[in-house]
């Protein structure tokens, strides 16, 4: 009786459904308002979220206890050790109370407020997948403290020894416990499986010792190290009676742990109001990609910030996330990952556009490209800024809309330190719509093939152009108003050497900006030489104005810091190469385009 009730009432639910607005034959169309409908509910969720995770209980405590702002209260020893044993009630962990652990948790309670804070903003990214991976491996919630004094709850973080990570693996420990690495990604970055794999190893410490807190010492200086203290103790099998016999930092790691689990756990009777979380673990959501994309790409798709992108992605050691067997996924709050969902067919048409032609995936986008819903233009080229006074490498990626990560790699740098006067490449991606005339298309770009409307390739039409005297690439590029770059690849070419009566291959219909440069001296004499030796009574600003070369250009082509000049010295009269030094239209390294801010 009962499962014939069940299906009539089943069969009624279906056809309830079938009935719904938007189902057509058994299908469901989606509204044509659907994106509104589904941010309405996407907003809805993080409302309700947000009001869930509010710090209601902290500020309730804090308020009855009358605490002025700034306030450190202490308490008797008698409390914290009361405090200690009700965490003790709900764990396997034995949270002692001793002199060494009071004199911890006071030291924690006054000086380490600010990163109990600053954890205690992060735990709401991390907390709830950690006390998920160690409920199911049926392990103490307290574990996931571990972590605060491992990290801070940084996934990047790397310590002095190499280890990395939320839970600091070393490079061979992390592999035996399944976390690899290659030339793109490093899963001692990755929370999850970073978490898992301690999991594993701290389980496996547990069942050597039998005795979490030996477990923990095991995890900090390895079971070598405490297997020697256990000897040295004369076999004792309790973290208390080893730790003498431990490294000073093993002696002190334990302490540190309950003191982190205590302050963390009653940080509102010490006035200290968790820092606002730059994101949720609740607004996070997944998307797996089908090829390799850099996260520049989905950067310029989505306007999502490169720095959350790569904040909240560290498995990933550049920018670029590349295609694997299994797919690479990316994680971000559930409304970016639902607009990068929608535009997934275009995320693969920019990346083709921005990267087809390069052999090395890490570099950064160089060339202007039509973006890949057709009415958005990214235009991406190299600067070069010169740090100012007060200046930061912060506040400069800050400006580019960039990440420090990314200028230090760009630059070859070590460190985020910045000098004043040093000068600083940045790859700065920009997007502007497209100018559409009376509703056609814009012309094709040049050089690219295109479809006019009867379907047929349209390419881009070419003049021919015959090298003068006087003539260098970058010279002839900004003729034609395009890059350097741009040239030598239309003309198939590797060098920026020009002979005199070279034919190249130029855009046509272009008007010349400028007027070509003179190619003979100004006093009428003769064709203008490629060297100049300085005689005597001649200085920089004479011979400049002999060949009607601006001294500027001559300290650029001669790398000159001064104008000082002496006899018998060659002075180059053209730049044949490309130019190492910041100049506007020429190439620096990989840029198509190179602008110097000062």
């Amino acid at each position: 009786m009962k499962n014939i009730l069940f299906s009539v009432l089943l069969i009624a639910n279906v056809f309830a459904f079938l009935a719904q607005p938007g189902m057509q034959n058994g299908t469901y169309t989606p509204p044509a308002d659907g994106d509104r409908y589904l941010k309405t509910i996407e907003e809805s969720l993080n409302a309700y979220y947000a009001e869930f995770s509010k710090n209601g209980k902290t500020d309730s405590i804090i308020d009855a206890l009358g605490f002025e702002p700034g306030e450190i209260p202490d308490f008797t020893d008698e409390e914290y050790c009361a405090r200690l044993s009700k965490i003790n009630e709900l764990t396997p962990f034995h949270l002692d109370c001793n002199a060494i652990t009071l004199s911890s948790i006071r030291f924690f309670a006054a000086n380490r407020r600010s990163f109990c804070r600053v954890a205690l903003g992060r735990s709401k990214l991390y907390f709830p997948m950690f006390e998920e991976k160690l409920a199911k491996n049926n392990m103490p919630i307290e574990l996931k403290y571990l972590a605060v004094i491992e990290s801070g709850l940084r996934p990047q973080v790397k310590s002095g020894a190499g280890a990395l990570g939320l839970w600091q693996f070393m490079y061979r420990t992390g592999l035996s416990f399944g976390l690899e690495e290659n030339s793109y990604i490093d899963e001692r970055m990755d929370p999850e499986k970073a978490t898992e794999a301690a999991c594993r190893y701290l389980k496996q410490l547990f069942s050597i010792y039998n005795d979490w807190n030996l477990a923990l010492a095991a995890y900090n200086a390895g079971p070598g190290n405490v297997n020697k203290a256990i000897r040295r103790s004369g076999g004792k099998k309790t973290y208390w009676e080893v730790r003498p016999f431990l490294p000073r930092e093993t002696q002190g790691y334990v302490p540190n742990f309950i003191s982190m689990c205590y302050l963390m756990t009653y940080h509102a009777e010490h006035n200290i109001i968790p820092a606002d979380a730059a994101v949720n673990h609740y607004q996070l959501d997944t998307m797996c990609l089908n090829k390799g994309i850099h996260m520049n790409t989905i950067s310029a798709l989505t306007s999502w910030d490169m720095e959350e992108i790569e904040a909240l992605n560290p498995i990933y050691k550049t920018a670029y996330i590349p295609k694997t067997v299994e797919r690479e996924c990316i994680s971000g709050p559930m409304m970016q990952i639902s607009k990068l969902v929608g535009l997934e067919d275009s995320l693969y048409a920019l990346e083709d556009k921005n990267y087809s032609h390069f052999v090395d995936p890490v570099k950064p986008i160089i060339s202007d490209t039509a973006g890949a819903n057709g009415n958005v233009l990214v235009t991406s080229q190299i600067i070069v800024h010169r740090v100012r006074k007060g200046e930061t490498m912060t506040t400069i990626a800050r400006k580019y809309k960039t990440t420090t990560k990314e200028v230090m790699r760009l630059n070859k740098l070590r460190s985020a330190r910045v000098a004043n006067g040093q000068r600083l490449k940045i790859a700065v991606i920009t997007t502007t719509p497209k100018e559409v005339a009376n509703g056609s298309d814009p012309g094709p770009e040049d050089g690219v093939v295109e479809k006019d409307t009867t379907g047929t390739p349209a390419v881009a039409k070419f003049d021919s152009y015959k090298v003068r005297k006087g003539d260098t690439a970058p010279k002839v590029a900004k003729k034609f108003r395009i890059t350097q770059k741009e040239l030598l690849r239309i003309n198939g070419l590797k060098s920026a050497y020009f002979r005199v009566g070279q034919i190249l291959k130029v855009p046509s219909g272009v008007v010349t900006p400028t007027p070509v440069v003179n190619n003979t001296p100004s006093d009428g004499g003769g064709s203008k030489p490629l060297l100049h030796t300085v005689v005597k009574g001649e200085t920089l600003n004479t011979v400049s104005r002999k060949y009607g070369v601006s001294v500027s250009e001559l300290k650029r082509i001669n790398k000159l810091t001064s104008e000082t000049v002496k006899i018998g010295q060659k002075i180059k009269l053209i730049d044949f190469g490309v130019s190492e030094e910041s100049v506007v239209e020429e190439v620096v390294e990989e840029s198509d385009t190179t602008v110097t801010t000062e």
